[in-house]
């Protein structure tokens, strides 16, 4: 875990300079847009993730881990329906995940956000205040109190199948597995939509 930060540290930095949440101007339509730029990203994203993180089940508990379902109840409390989230755009250009520990080095990325998530819920809770228009940050608010817990059975999954692997070549896949959906996120971000999805 720690080799990940160590390693992955340019690249999530580039990708944290992206995300507007923090931004003292937002406004509800800001962080919609915001949202919605995620749901395109992880719903692809998690459903590429889910076939080589299934050899890690039970102890991954995906089930309790996909964030597709908090975003699409966000999205909902803001207007839209079925119709309107299938036009949202969807990323196409994805990260490689081709075996297990490229795919933990994605999950190591989306794990992350939802750690990091914490300090900008508190953000929003506070910028927002009781405006019904943003709703109630489900997709922030993921797993409750239970984000540190969360957060140490992923690094201990982890780290029992580089263990398991007892491979540099494993190991180094993983960390390239993480650059690699860091510079996806940041890359999706930074894109333009030339049309407004309708409500």
């Amino acid at each position: 875990m720690q080799r990940l930060k160590t390693e992955t540290r340019p690249h999530h930095e580039r990708t944290e300079g992206v995300v507007r949440l923090m931004d003292a101007h937002l406004t509800p339509a800001d962080y919609q847009r915001q949202l919605e730029a995620f749901y395109g990203l992880y719903l692809p994203l998690e459903a590429l993730l889910a076939g080589p993180l299934a050899a890690l089940e039970p102890a991954l508990d995906l089930g309790a881990r996909w964030k597709t379902p908090l975003l699409d109840a966000d999205l909902r409390a803001m207007g839209h329906d079925t119709a309107s989230l299938a036009r949202l755009p969807r990323a196409s250009s994805l990260p490689a995940l081709p075996g297990l520990a490229e795919a933990l080095g994605c999950a190591y990325v989306l794990e992350g956000s939802t750690l990091g998530g914490q300090l900008i819920l508190r953000h929003l809770t506070r910028h927002f205040g009781p405006d019904a228009r943003v709703g109630n940050f489900t997709f922030f608010r993921a797993y409750g109190d239970q984000v540190g817990p969360m957060w140490r059975a992923f690094g201990d999954a982890l780290t029992r199948a580089s263990e398991r692997a007892a491979s540099e070549t494993f190991d180094a896949a993983v960390v390239q597995g993480a650059r690699d959906t860091f510079d996806t996120f940041a890359a999706w971000l930074m894109r333009e939509h030339d049309v407004p999805v309708r409500l």
